[in-house]
């Protein structure tokens, strides 16, 4: 466990464990994927009874000059802070680094991330800490506003810089970093769907949803095949072609067979969504009587 206190105001002799005279290299560009966004949010959603805000370790790579950082993922260390002081868990940062270098190994420190809406007080002192971790490079901060209290997730990317003529943990200076989000094609349709304003439903409703939108589609589709056959739509051949490919690799069965398919494959999704409410509910049961016991 970490304690680190806030600096009292007599003078004191302050140390430092980087070596006096040098300089990390300044990150200049950060790409974050969308996991570890998401990640955070969880994180937070997560936390303990009276926990106002949560930290955690950021992982990535960095370009061979160190100038760009691809922020990939990020894991969750616990902490406790109060007014004069806070206690990170340190053995668990290291512990859970130590198994996410088996499973990737090419990733390494890059910083760390807290959510709230400003700088926590005791900001500098974590930096210093995972300053250590992500040396020879600068340590990457992000700041995400959970509670998003101007209405929307505000994300902020910082880099601390030392200030002053002595080394002191405190004389840190948050300076942002430019940062884009780097996302997939694949992933653009989920994040589309995530920022859309829509409600979640269950399995069933989604599968009359897509059946009625379907059933839209092949409407619409026979209109348009009966118009070009009545002589009142002119032909087109692309369209004729696509159909034709399209028709070619449907399956050749009857109507009581896709009924009978149709069926089955609908009970085997009514029989998983059951087990699927019956292990929900027993974990809740033994997590209420573990809380209990």
């Amino acid at each position: 466990m970490l304690n680190l206190n806030l600096p009292t105001l007599a003078p004191t002799k302050a140390t430092t464990a980087s070596t006096p005279g040098t300089t990390a290299l300044t990150t200049q560009q950060c790409y974050i994927h969308p996991v570890v966004l998401f990640s955070i949010l969880d994180h937070y959603l997560r936390r303990s009874t009276g926990q106002d805000r949560v930290i955690g370790t950021l992982l990535g790579v960095r370009s061979d000059d160190g100038r760009i950082v691809e922020i990939r993922s990020c894991f969750a260390v616990p902490h406790f802070e109060t007014d004069d002081e806070i206690q990170v868990d340190m053995e668990h940062h290291s512990s859970v680094f130590a198994l996410h270098k088996r499973a990737n190994a090419r990733e390494q420190i890059v910083g760390w991330y807290a959510t709230g809406g400003a700088l926590s007080k005791y900001a500098a002192l974590i930096q210093e800490f995972y300053a250590q971790e992500a040396a020879p490079f600068s340590a990457v901060h992000l700041v995400v506003d959970a509670e998003m209290s101007n209405g929307e997730l505000s994300v902020q990317c910082l880099q601390g810089a030392a200030i002053g003529i002595k080394a002191h943990s405190e004389n840190c200076l948050f300076l942002p970093v430019p940062y884009e989000l780097q996302y997939q094609d694949a992933e653009l349709s989920a994040l589309q769907a995530a920022s859309a304003e829509s409600e979640l439903v269950s399995d069933m409703e989604q599968l009359e949803r897509t059946i009625c939108e379907l059933r839209a589609m092949l409407e619409r589709v026979t209109k348009y095949v009966r118009s070009v056959c009545a002589g009142n739509t002119k032909a087109n051949t692309v369209v004729g072609k696509y159909l034709m490919d399209m028709l070619a690799v449907v399956p050749k069965i009857d109507a009581e067979q896709f009924s009978t398919l149709f069926q089955s494959h609908l009970q085997d999704i009514l029989m998983v969504a059951y087990l699927t409410n019956l292990t929900r509910a027993q974990l809740n049961i033994a997590d209420r009587l573990q809380r209990f016991a």
